[in-house]
């Protein structure tokens, strides 16, 4: 899967989870009379939450999302904030055994979650409240590798994803304060989708790394196992064909969308509360 659905789809996982907007769709039902009035936008999972913390939980989602493609030196994201990000890249693909392999697993996750959970826990009280330092910090690397694959910036400004990590972070500060497990939460839920994502492809994932459970030789000479369990011991259910496919298209295009309406409707009840 292409990096920028990565992010969309980690944007979009944050904001059905964290958020439960009603949309109001009245302009539209009234030409269409089998349609409701307003639409809920999330299931709302972590129960209540302000508008500026269902942001920030979409910010670290969406940089989360990318988190797995750290463990390949010559990644886009290894290029977003240099040379930090190559070096962090560097030795994250010497850990887990190369691309797609340790980072792309639920020992992965399991380790990206703990890291994020100890970062968490560095909070430091000021007169304007708690402040999440250590999830900030760590939001810095996760939005640059937002910034740099989503291009929203010209390639030649290089010094530009300092600047959008740095933004995010301290919105990712301020705007989780003392709490100490959306950030957790929100980078195991941004790996995982990105596992999920690239299952979906041809070339699968490991969920199991390091053990590599091989189909059965008899097996292996049927094509729909063959497609499903790969004789390299990836598990894959390919239905959206390799990066950049039509079908991954007509799959990330609505999904883009969800990131981006619950994104800017945190944003404008964040700016509105902060008013």
């Amino acid at each position: 899967m292409m990096g920028a659905h990565h992010a969309a789809c980690g944007a979009a996982a944050g904001v059905l989870a964290a958020a439960s907007f009603q949309v109001p769709l009245t302009w539209l039902s009234g030409h269409v009379g089998w349609l409701p009035d307003t639409l809920t936008l999330g299931f709302g999972l972590l129960g209540p939450m302000s508008d500026f913390e269902i942001l920030t939980f979409i910010f670290v989602c969406a940089g989360a999302a990318l988190l797995a493609d750290a463990d390949h030196r010559h990644a886009t994201v290894a290029h977003s904030l240099p040379p930090v990000s190559e070096a962090v890249c560097e030795l994250v693909g010497r850990v887990a055994g190369g691309h797609r392999n340790g980072t792309h697993s639920v020992v992965g996750v399991i380790a990206f979650t703990a890291v994020a959970w100890a970062a968490s826990l560095i909070v430091v009280e000021t007169p304007a409240g708690a402040v999440n330092v250590g999830a900030g910090v760590m939001t810095v690397l996760l939005a640059s590798f937002a910034a740099k694959v989503l291009k929203f910036m010209p390639s030649s400004a290089s010094r530009a994803p300092w600047a959008v990590g740095a933004a995010v972070g301290a919105l990712v500060a301020f705007g989780l304060g003392g709490e100490m497990l959306l950030f957790p939460l929100a980078v195991a839920l941004g790996m995982v989708v990105h596992i999920v994502g690239d299952m979906l492809t041809p070339q699968g994932v490991n969920w199991v790394w390091p053990l590599r459970i091989r189909p059965p030789q008899s097996l292996r000479r049927i094509p729909s196992v063959r497609r499903v369990w790969t004789p390299g011991g990836r598990q894959a259910l390919p239905v959206l064909g390799s990066a950049g496919s039509w079908r991954e298209w007509v799959v990330c295009v609505p999904v883009s969308l969800t990131a981006a309406a619950g994104t800017a409707l945190a944003l404008s009840g964040a700016l509105v509360g902060g008013a």
